[in-house]
């Protein structure tokens, strides 16, 4: 998005540099990133890192609001509702596609967020391997708020462990080290001392929590919570059983609380009226079916992944939906095709982390990821057998200090 860096790094990509990109990437854990890595990274403007910062603000506004708790209350189903629950998030990651508008401007779309953990740590390392093999132009940074790679990962870390011994932290995960995104999980193991727990090695004594570290057993005070609860319904019975003890009082704090996955979420979108988020209506608050859905997209609150989510929505979807208090349905963006490559351009979607320390008014920008694509959606269903798509990250143009 910025022609003359683009320009310049498309000139300088070979295949060689690309293959020797991925080699060091994979040098910390060998074989652990299981998803396609893209060629290049995003470059924005300040113009556009303004405004995608903008709307970020704009919604912070709304989860800080005394009131955004009680407005949210119905976003946690009843089943899924987990007690001791904090007073805020520490982590929102916020999804929003490169899109153009109708007078052919470039500009932010909010697609979805989330209270809830992303590649934190993994971020780190493909941002340092990008610069050692790739010409990235200095006044270009993934980090926001003046951060950099030490301070970063050193707030990430308070976040975290907060006034415990790191020993006494988890990243809990089912079946941690098959999931696609278990390269975070060890980088952040790497980065703050914690272990990778599964929820199946939890051992319950009371109403407190332990694991085996070295045959020894160890007492949990704080669980940076991976666990996405729609997943553990998809499970075997016999750790769905397991998972019936996250519902119990326990005396453990959570890092995030998963309650905040659903106050934050898909659920807060009908609340939130800004330029670069769609508009979005709960079904059952619609009046009157939009003639043209065609500019509409359909979505279930309580998904992951995208599953359930209907692109092209018909009166009968519509019509089909037994509880329309769970759907919502969203004006449709139009992901600009960007990104200039060897054949054809690339759509991105790119996610902003906000970090939220406990004691602090607001949480704060400090790092994001890309997602590259040339497929009707994001993801890599639509991707099959192309190239420079997939995981990235976006370099923001930096303001004079």
């Amino acid at each position: 998005m910025v022609s003359a860096i683009r320009k310049q790094f498309n000139e300088q990509f070979s295949n060689e540099k690309y293959q020797l990109f991925l080699e060091t990437l994979n040098e910390r854990f060998p074989g652990a990133i299981e998803f396609r890595v893209a060629e290049t990274p995003v470059f924005i403007n300040k113009e556009l890192k303004h405004k995608i910062l903008s709307a970020c603000e704009s919604i912070v506004d709304i989860i800080i609001d005394p009131d955004f708790k009680e407005k949210s209350q119905r976003a946690i189903p009843e089943n899924l509702r987990v007690p001791n629950e904090n007073e805020h998030t520490h982590f929102i990651a916020f999804d929003f596609g490169i899109c153009e508008n109708e007078k052919g401007e470039i500009e932010p779309q909010l697609i979805e967020m989330q209270g809830f953990p992303t590649l934190f740590g993994y971020q780190v390392w493909h941002d340092q391997v990008m610069r050692k093999c790739y010409e990235i132009p200095e006044n270009y940074s993934s980090y926001f708020n003046q951060l950099n790679a030490d301070t970063y990962t050193q707030l990430l870390k308070e976040i975290i462990i907060g006034n415990c011994k790191p020993e006494e932290v988890v990243l809990l995960e089912i079946l941690p080290h098959e999931q696609k995104t278990k390269i975070d999980f060890y980088f952040t193991e790497a980065l703050t001392g914690i272990s990778v727990v599964c929820l199946t090695e939890l051992i319950k004594e009371g109403n407190q929590l332990y694991y085996l570290k070295n045959n020894k057993k160890i007492q949990i005070k704080r669980i940076y919570n991976r666990i996405i609860f729609d997943d553990l319904q998809q499970q075997e019975p016999s750790i769905q059983e397991k998972g019936k003890i996250l519902f119990e009082e326990l005396d453990v704090q959570w890092i995030p609380h998963p309650n905040w996955f659903y106050r934050i979420s898909k659920y807060t979108l009908p609340f939130i009226h800004h330029p670069y988020v769609p508009q979005t209506w709960f079904l059952n608050e619609v009046k009157q079916v939009p003639e043209d859905l065609e500019n509409y997209v359909l979505k279930p609150l309580f998904s992951f992944a995208g599953q359930g989510v209907v692109i092209d929505v018909t009166p009968e979807d519509i019509a089909s939906v037994k509880d329309p208090e769970n759907w919502i349905l969203q004006k449709k963006v139009n992901y600009a095709a960007l990104i200039e490559t060897p054949n054809e351009p690339a759509k991105a979607e790119i996610r902003i982390f906000y970090f939220w320390k406990e004691g602090e008014k607001r949480p704060i920008a400090t790092n994001n990821l890309a997602r590259l694509s040339k497929g009707k959606m994001i993801g890599v269903r639509y991707n099959q057998d192309k190239d420079w798509v997939g995981g990235s990250l976006a370099y923001f143009e930096e303001d004079a200090i």
